[in-house]
C-alpha cells in the first residue's frame, strides 16, 4: 500500500510539473521584448549584456524566455526605466555631450581602445556608424583617473599612435561579440565556429586540416552583422570590420581556435557521410538463374522495368487549343480570315490555298457582291489600264481596240463654247472601254 501511495504521489507530482509548463511555455523573443516593454534592438542588448537570461529551445528554434525570468525582470526596482536606462545606445555626437566633451575629443579616445562600441551598422553613405552604451560613458566620465584625458592635453605618445593610424574600435568590439556568442552555448562546436568566424579562412585552414571538420565549422559559424553581397562595397566594409587583422588578435584566435576544435574533436566527431557496405559483406540471394547479390537483383529489376516501358504503347499527346475570346472584340482579334465562308492562305504553298486573284480582291469583297477578278494589264502611255480576266492568258489576249481621241481645240478668247464634234469624240472614246468594276 505505501508502495502505491509513493507512486502515485510521484505521478501527480509529475503531472503537475508538466502541466505548468504547458500553461506557462517559454516565450520568443518578440513576444518577451514586449512582455518588458522594449524595443527589439534594447531586448537584444539586454540579452547580451546579461540582464535577460535566455535558455535553448527544445524544438531547435533558437533562444527563449521562461515566464519566470520575465517575473524576475519585471520585479526589479524602477522597471522598466531603469533596464531601459541600462540598455541605451547613443553615437558620437549625443556620447561626447553626455561625456561633456568635444566630438573630436570622443573619437580619438574611442579610437585608442579606452571606449569599447557595442554595435555598429553603415549609414546609406556606407559609413560606418559605432554606437556606445551611455551607462559606460558615464561611468568612464565619472571616474577621477581619467579627467585629464577628459579636459587636459592628449600625451605625446598617444598622439604618436593616433597618427600612426591606430582604430581599436574594431578589435574592440570583436572582442565584445565573441564573448557573447561563448555566453550564449555550451556547445564544442558552436564555440569553436564563433572563433573561426573572426579569422580569415586561410588562417582557419591551415589549423582545421579535415574537410568535413570545416564544412561542420562554416554551418554553425554566427551570421554577418550587415547583410550585403560579398563583392559589393557593403560586403567589403563588413569583412575587414569582422575579420582580425592585428598580429597580436590573429595569433591569441589561433590558439583559441586550437583548444576550441581540441574540446570539440573530444566530445564527438564532425558528421561524415556514412560508409558505403562492400559488395563482399553484403547477403547473397538465390534465384532461378542462381546465386545474386542484392546489388545485382536490384539493378535487374531496374532495367526490366525500364525495358517493359519503353515497350509500352504511348498514348497520343492532346494538345489543347487556347480559349477563344467572345463577343465584339474576340470577333475583331479574330480578324476577316477567321470568318466562315474565307479561306486562310497558308506559308510555303502547303494546304489548300486561294489563287492570286482572289486574295488580292477578297479583302475588298467583305458583305458586297462578288465580281469576276481580273488583273490590270499595262498599256501604252497615252492609253488608259485594261483589265484581263483571271484565268486568261497574257501572252493571248491583246485589248480591244479604242478609237483615237481628237485633239482638244481651244475656244476662242470671249466664246465658252467648245467645237461641235469635241464633245461627240470622248464619249465614243469612254464607250470603246472594257467594262470595269462596278
Amino acid at each position: 500500500m505505501a508502495a502505491n501511495a509513493i507512486t502515485a504521489t510521484a505521478t501527480d507530482t509529475t503531472g503537475s510539473a508538466r502541466g505548468s509548463a504547458s500553461r506557462h511555455p517559454a516565450l520568443t523573443p518578440s513576444r518577451a521584448a514586449r512582455e518588458l516593454e522594449l524595443k527589439q534592438s534594447e531586448f537584444d542588448f539586454a540579452v547580451r549584456l546579461g540582464y535577460v537570461r535566455t535558455v535553448p529551445d527544445e524544438g531547435g528554434g533558437g533562444r527563449r524566455v521562461t515566464r519566470a525570468e520575465i517575473d524576475r525582470v519585471r520585479g526589479e526596482d524602477g522597471f522598466p526605466a531603469a533596464l531601459r536606462e541600462r540598455v541605451k545606445t547613443v553615437g558620437t555626437r549625443n556620447g561626447a555631450a553626455l561625456m561633456g566633451v568635444a566630438p573630436g575629443r570622443f573619437t580619438r579616445l574611442a579610437r585608442l581602445g579606452l571606449l569599447v562600441p557595442v554595435k555598429w551598422y553603415l549609414n546609406r553613405y556606407r559609413a560606418v556608424v559605432w554606437l556606445y552604451l551611455a551607462e559606460e560613458l558615464k561611468q568612464f566620465a565619472a571616474k577621477e583617473e581619467n579627467a585629464l584625458l577628459l579636459t587636459g592635453t592628449t600625451p605625446q605618445g598617444l598622439r604618436d599612435q593616433l597618427d600612426a593610424g591606430l582604430d581599436l574600435r574594431p578589435r574592440n568590439w570583436r572582442g565584445r561579440h565573441l564573448g557573447w556568442h561563448l555566453r550564449q552555448t555550451e556547445d564544442p562546436w558552436v564555440r569553436a565556429a564563433a572563433v573561426a568566424s573572426l579569422l580569415d579562412p586561410v588562417e582557419v585552414a591551415e589549423i582545421v586540416q579535415g574537410p568535413y571538420e570545416r564544412a561542420q565549422l562554416r554551418r554553425l559559424e554566427p551570421a554577418r552583422s550587415a547583410s550585403g553581397a560579398p563583392e559589393s562595397a557593403a560586403g567589403r566594409i563588413t569583412a575587414r570590420i569582422m575579420t582580425a587583422d592585428d598580429p597580436d588578435e590573429i595569433g591569441r584566435l589561433r590558439a583559441d581556435l586550437r583548444q576550441a576544435l581540441t574540446e570539440a574533436r573530444r566530445h564527438r566527431q564532425a558528421p561524415r557521410p556514412s560508409p558505403c557496405v562492400p559488395d563482399e559483406t553484403r547477403p547473397e540471394t538465390t534465384t532461378d538463374r542462381g546465386t545474386e547479390t542484392p546489388g545485382e537483383t536490384t539493378v535487374a529489376r531496374h532495367t526490366a522495368a525500364s525495358r517493359a516501358m519503353e515497350a509500352a504503347p504511348r498514348a497520343p499527346v492532346v494538345r489543347r487549343q487556347p480559349p477563344r475570346a467572345r463577343g465584339m472584340f474576340g470577333w475583331l482579334r479574330r480578324g476577316i480570315h477567321d470568318r466562315p465562308g474565307v479561306t486562310r492562305p497558308t506559308r510555303h504553298g502547303r494546304g489548300p490555298t486561294a489563287s492570286t486573284c482572289e486574295s488580292a480582291e477578297q479583302p475588298h469583297l467583305d458583305g458586297r457582291e462578288e465580281q469576276t477578278p481580273s488583273h490590270v494589264v499595262g498599256t501604252a502611255p497615252g492609253q488608259s489600264p485594261s483589265r484581263m480576266p483571271c484565268g486568261t492568258r497574257a501572252s493571248s489576249w491583246k485589248p480591244p481596240p479604242t478609237a483615237a481621241r481628237a485633239p482638244r481645240s481651244h475656244s476662242t478668247p470671249g466664246n465658252g463654247s467648245s467645237p461641235p464634234g469635241a464633245t461627240s469624240t470622248r464619249r465614243s472614246a469612254s464607250k470603246c472601254r472594257l467594262p470595269g468594276p462596278p
